[in-house]
């Protein structure tokens, strides 16, 4: 699930319908799908949401921590 994308629309005060409109998708249905995972939002979508928000696309779709394994050396 892409909870920090909710998050920010939440924040934003923009309704599911909005995101739905702005992607070309028929219903707010279709997109709380791909907000939920249930459907991968495409990268031209990602790219979409990213601009639409005015975030960068990492920033709404990649996690920023690190693993604990990628940081100690064996």
């Amino acid at each position: 699930m892409y909870e920090k994308l909710r998050n920010i629309r939440n924040e934003k005060s923009i309704t599911a319908l909005e995101m739905a409109n702005m992607l070309g998708l028929k219903t707010p249905a279709a997109y709380y799908k791909k907000e939920t995972g249930t459907i991968k939002f495409s990268l031209e979508e990602a790219e979409k949401i990213a601009k639409f928000l005015g975030l960068p696309i990492e920033e709404i779709f990649f996690k920023t921590e690190v693993s604990e394994t990628a940081t100690t050396e064996g």
